[in-house]
């Protein structure tokens, strides 16, 4: 019985997790500086490959972080105007790795190819400016936050072994929904 609790879950959790991640077209990036120096910005992005694809201009703050420090963690929220509760958005959280991606590489053409799909000319434009440079963030912890008392930790190598964080705020009490 508890399995089958565990498959609905899943079922329907993965499949609302995946069209959140369509919907939203930007990532809040919190980056820091190797002197810890925090900051926070976004990106438009796209999905390829298990990470989100990004281009960065060197002039930006977080341009220089990404350089510096390759742990980051990335968020996507819900619009304010489509929330039940502004202190219940729903959003999704991730802690990732950013990896440069060089213009000789082949995957910069598949980060490339996802963007300018996604974001057309505007993408395609930025991909051939000397100072945009590409990025792959591959996540490997997340958070899902529906709503209070609806909050999921994402583990595992694909991201699909959820934990329903049932205590009191987010951090304590898990029950495992693998």
């Amino acid at each position: 019985m508890e399995q089958s609790k565990t498959e609905r879950l899943q079922s329907r959790l993965l499949p609302e997790i995946d069209a959140f991640k369509q919907e939203c077209q930007t990532l809040m990036l919190a980056s820091k500086s190797n002197d810890h120096q925090t900051n926070v910005s976004y990106a438009p992005f796209a999905l390829a490959n298990g990470g989100f694809y990004i281009l960065v201009s060197d002039l930006a703050k977080h341009g220089q972080n990404l350089k510096q420090c390759a742990e980051l963690s990335v968020m996507m929220i819900q619009d304010e105007t489509k929330a039940k509760s502004v202190f219940a958005r729903k959003r999704l959280t991730f802690n990732v790795q950013a990896q440069a991606i060089g213009r000789a590489d082949k995957e910069f053409a598949v980060g490339k190819a996802a963007l300018v799909d996604r974001f057309g000319e505007m993408a395609l434009k930025l991909s051939s400016l000397e100072d945009f440079h590409m990025y792959k963030l591959a996540p490997y912890r997340g958070l899902f936050v529906k709503g209070f008392g609806q909050a999921f930790e994402l583990n595992g190598a694909d991201l699909t072994d959820i934990s329903w964080m049932t205590g009191e705020g987010h951090g304590h009490k898990h029950q495992q929904v693998s």
